[in-house]
């Protein structure tokens, strides 16, 4: 990987397509040694399940994925697009409430090891950190709000 960068956005989309074309450029062990050395990284839904290091034994479909987050993800746990919604929570490290827009969302089942868990809507983990990963099962591209694309660039 010859392009220079000191932060990653993985985004929302198609975790399965996303890690089968990581896996085809020979881009998943840069990635990985990247975030192992620091690099900070936001991944946001199927972003999440790429850096989950484990998905709910239904999901694990053994496609490849950076792995790298202490993290348990089950896809798809809000339904199908009909189950997409638009809500506020409150995220650790960021005053005031947050918008948050899931669209057929992942959730954290479980954090351990280092990763933390920083928000929760409903009982249900949406949002956890890990060093320099953050993870969230939410779209926060798709409101005007930056603060916690904010605090990705303050990693």
């Amino acid at each position: 990987m010859k392009q220079d960068f000191d932060r990653l956005v993985l985004p929302g989309g198609e975790s399965t397509v996303q890690g089968k074309l990581l896996d085809e450029l020979g881009m998943l062990e840069e990635l990985r040694a990247r975030i192992a050395k620091g690099m900070p990284v936001l991944g946001t839904c199927a972003g999440l399940i790429l850096l989950a290091h484990d998905l709910a034994a239904h999901d694990d479909k053994g496609t490849p994925r950076l792995a790298t987050m202490d993290v348990l993800v089950e896809r798809n746990a809000y339904g199908r697009q009909l189950g997409s919604f638009r809500t506020k929570g409150q995220v650790a490290g960021i005053d005031g409430e947050v918008p948050l827009t899931f669209i057929r969302a992942p959730r954290i089942v479980e954090v351990h090891g280092d990763a933390k868990a920083l928000a929760k809507v409903d009982g249900r983990i949406v949002a956890a950190r890990q060093g320099n990963q953050l993870g969230v099962t939410f779209h926060p591209e798709l409101d005007e709000d930056t603060r916690l694309h904010e605090l990705l660039l303050q990693m």
